[in-house]
């Protein structure tokens, strides 16, 4: 079968298509043929810093397709089904391919309303907003929820998972991007390139920061007592918890888990008219190192999609 590799490590250019045997599912997981795989930042992240010492590195997490066939004790899924999720996250998965194995617990049916691109493009960017919005902060109906990035892959999610939990919505992004950003929802936004968002909203109860770097302590002054900030952007971040806790706050750093029962209240939610992806772009298989060009440029708005079907 068809996957995109790299023996290397750098910019796009290392991807390229190779030629894999096609797996066999093994005890309690499913082969999935894929008919499209999201593209992530964490992909371009393992792209520059993986592939040494001669070995062949897979990308990509992010899948939707049908399953072909079931390995042993599998009772979840059947030949047929079509399925979306995140396959093993945060270890390797290689959805960048033609077929893909996954514990069949890590993946649930696909929504009828959902194309196979829309699905691909909701796993793991879909996850990390429920998980730091739900799981983390525990967001309820009216408080004030800060989001930075708010039209990225994952901010844009975050947003409507957000209101759809009745939470007063601000998020930070260039003005080009705020009607979009309104259409989905957002009560207030924050043009970083012509305001200090510290200064321009008033206190807020939960921020969602993917960004990293000063935008960390920054945000901890955006809090009010009892508020807590998520961060996605970097373990280094965790350093913020400390800071965090004497102002009578509570600061985390948090990498996104393969979730079946996150991902069934996302279809849900997507089911409901509630959440829907923004498709930046759709390339195929063989141009993920467009793909992965585009994603770096961190310019895009929503997500980037490979679809493997016509």
């Amino acid at each position: 079968m068809r996957a995109i590799g790299q023996d290397g490590f750098g910019g796009p250019e290392v991807l390229k298509v190779i030629e894999v045997e096609r797996p066999e599912p093994g005890p309690a997981e499913v082969l999935v043929r894929v008919h499209a795989a999201g593209v992530n930042p964490t992909d371009s992240w393992h792209r520059a810093s993986g592939g040494l010492a001669g070995a062949v590195v897979r990308l990509g997490w992010d899948v939707s397709g049908v399953v072909e066939a079931v390995g042993p004790g599998v009772t979840t899924l059947a030949p047929g089904d079509e399925v979306f999720g995140l396959p093993r996250h945060p270890l390797p998965a290689g959805t960048y391919a033609e077929y893909v194995t996954s514990p069949a617990r890590h993946l649930v049916r696909k929504p009828a309303g959902l194309t196979h691109v829309q699905a691909a493009a909701l796993p793991l960017a879909a996850l990390t907003a429920w998980q730091a919005l739900v799981d983390v902060a525990e967001v309820r109906s009216g408080q004030r929820v800060l989001i930075h990035a708010a039209a990225g892959g994952v901010g844009h999610l975050a947003v409507q998972i957000a209101k759809a939990r009745g939470a007063h919505v601000i998020g930070t992004a260039r003005s080009a991007k705020h009607d979009f950003l309104r259409g989905l929802g957002a009560d207030e936004l924050v043009d970083y390139t012509e305001a200090d968002f510290e200064t321009a909203v008033e206190p807020v109860d939960v921020v969602i920061d993917a960004i990293g770097g000063a935008y960390g302590p920054r945000s901890l002054r955006t809090l009010r007592r009892g508020g807590v900030l998520v961060s996605l952007a970097s373990p280094a971040e965790a350093y913020l918890a400390d800071e965090a806790r004497p102002l009578g706050l509570r600061a985390a750093f948090m990498i996104v888990e393969a979730d079946q029962a996150g991902m069934r209240e996302i279809a849900a939610l997507t089911e409901a008219g509630l959440l829907r992806p923004e498709i930046d772009t759709v390339l195929p298989l063989d141009q993920a190192a467009k793909a992965h060009e585009l994603g770096d440029s961190r310019r895009t708005t929503g997500k980037i999609v490979l679809s493997l079907t016509d």
